[in-house]
């Protein structure tokens, strides 16, 4: 159901850093990806500890970039373009005493053009990645919420794009206000059409259906639908809507007595708060037997991934080929 995501990759592989150069199951993914061609891995680091680490795992060194984070020269010189960008938030001593973390450094290369993007999260906190980003990458304009998305692959779902659908937020914003659930479905809808060429349908989740239930939760969200359609009347975002009502079309026929162009076809679902998105994604998980890709961060200038710190290989790998496709847009 992904296979379009992949072919993107394949046509047109990018350039990921890896911080986490010596992390065997993060060093198994980079390889593996790379190898079948989806991505060009850079490992950042020390280069005698990598390359004795490859060695020990069997893996070629000549299949990565080594990245060696003690070369003076190189870090001048990503410092020089870091600087002379538009707009960055770190100062050129800060930005030096920053870049002896291998992430920091990863980040500074994306952002300076030598690299795409910097894939991490299995050693670092998902914390210590947004903190990153923020102070090296910055928020995009326009939106001031960092959030996520994850896809989710449901075995016998019948949804209007067969067996995926987007959920979010699912990992980041615990409770947001409705300022903040407009910019994590705009933010959502713009990583949907980047990542998957679907045309957005957005629904913001709640107890209620249009004013069925009541109370300031419900208000919250229906206050979210009225500021995202004005900031972005070009986007299909409709609600409040119950689960049933978004994504089931003789659900929303009862239910929905307006034009809807999400009710009933709703490829993208946003929680009203974490506790819900983390509930809702276990359920998926566990109950619907989902495979769920992500969490995909929005909100920042330039694409920054994380990744769960007790992912297997093969859901790292999937994660690696998603962030790298982000990154070619």
């Amino acid at each position: 159901m992904l296979s379009k995501i992949y072919e993107k990759a394949l046509a047109n592989p990018q350039r990921v850093a890896f911080p986490e150069a010596l992390n065997e199951r993060m060093l198994q993914a980079a390889f593996e990806t790379g190898k079948a061609g989806y991505i060009h891995p850079i490992l950042v680091g020390d280069p005698q500890a990598i390359t004795a680490k490859l060695a020990e795992l069997g893996y070629e060194s000549t299949a990565f970039q080594i990245i060696d984070l003690a070369d003076e020269t190189m870090r001048d010189d990503l410092i020089a373009k870091y600087v002379a960008l538009p707009q960055t938030l770190l100062k050129e001593k800060a930005l030096r005493r920053r870049m002896t973390d291998p992430l920091y450094y990863a980040m500074v290369m994306q952002t300076a053009g030598a690299a795409d993007v910097t894939f991490a999260g299995i050693e670092y906190t998902t914390e210590d990645v947004l903190l990153a980003g923020q102070m090296v990458i910055g928020m995009q304009p326009g939106i001031s919420t960092i959030s996520s998305i994850g896809i989710c692959e449901i075995p016998g779902f019948a949804g209007s794009e067969g067996e995926l659908l987007v959920v979010g937020d699912s990992a980041v914003c615990t409770n947001p206000t409705d300022e903040q659930l407009a910019d994590i479905a705009i933010s959502a809808c713009e990583s949907v059409q980047a990542l998957l060429d679907w045309t957005p349908r957005c629904a913001l989740l709640s107890y209620s259906t249009l004013g069925s239930g009541q109370g300031e939760l419900v208000d919250k969200v229906s206050r979210a639908v009225a500021i995202a359609n004005k900031r972005r009347p070009d986007l299909a975002i409709d609600g409040e809507f119950q689960f049933d009502t978004a994504v089931s079309p003789a659900v929303a026929a009862k239910k929905v007595n307006r034009e809807s162009k999400v009710a009933g076809q709703a490829n993208i679902l946003i929680w009203p708060d974490l506790n819900v998105g983390n509930v809702g994604v276990k359920i998926l998980q566990q109950v619907g037997h989902a495979n769920a890709y992500g969490p995909i961060l929005q909100g920042f200038n330039d694409v920054v991934c994380d990744c769960s710190r007790s992912a297997p290989v093969s859901e790292l790998k999937g994660n690696i080929i998603l962030s790298a496709v982000r990154a070619s847009h």
